[in-house]
């Protein structure tokens, strides 16, 4: 089944396999979007924070809920969210890897980095991730019982700001 939300008159966008693309009505083409650098990527993620994580449970319904990665990050194509291993979405996590995380902003910015994501409770990983701020949720620092990080590689990131789109694909 394919979904069509009117764009306007000529160019509506068109989602095959839970991928946005614009569509002209009049050639009947897709219109590719333009190549994005990882480094224009990290560039426009340098300072989000917040982000909506969706995961799919065992039954195919899909779950979002808020996450933080820890303020300003240089973006390499991996996500890092501190949680706790008995949660829902690392359960969901373990029955289905693929996540998606959108960010947006004031100005207009949205970004969707869509990627597989893993569960790691690595001590060193734990330290090197940690930032001042975390004790209000995780008072115990890294010892915290059942602390974890979720790692999230992105293999599709799209952008959308203003007048300019783009889509990074890893390779």
């Amino acid at each position: 089944m394919k979904d069509f939300s009117l764009i306007s008159v000529r160019v509506l966008v068109k989602t095959q396999n839970g991928i946005p693309r614009k569509f002209n009505t009049k050639t009947k083409k897709n219109i590719k979007m333009k190549k994005a650098s990882l480094k224009t990527i990290a560039e426009k993620m340098k300072d989000l924070d917040f982000c909506m994580m969706t995961t799919t449970d065992g039954r195919q319904v899909v779950h979002s809920r808020p996450m933080s990665n820890n303020g300003k990050v240089e973006y390499d194509g991996d996500s890092w969210f501190f949680t706790f291993e008995d949660s829902n979405k690392v359960r969901q996590i373990e029955k289905d890897d693929k996540v998606s995380l959108v960010y947006q902003t004031d100005d207009m910015l949205f970004i969707e980095c869509y990627g597989t994501a893993s569960i790691t409770k690595d001590k060193g990983t734990l330290e090197d991730k940690w930032v001042d701020g975390l004790e209000q949720w995780f008072p115990e620092g890294i010892e915290t019982p059942g602390i974890c990080l979720i790692k999230v590689t992105s293999k599709r990131v799209t952008f959308w700001h203003k007048e300019e789109e783009g889509e990074y694909v890893s390779s």
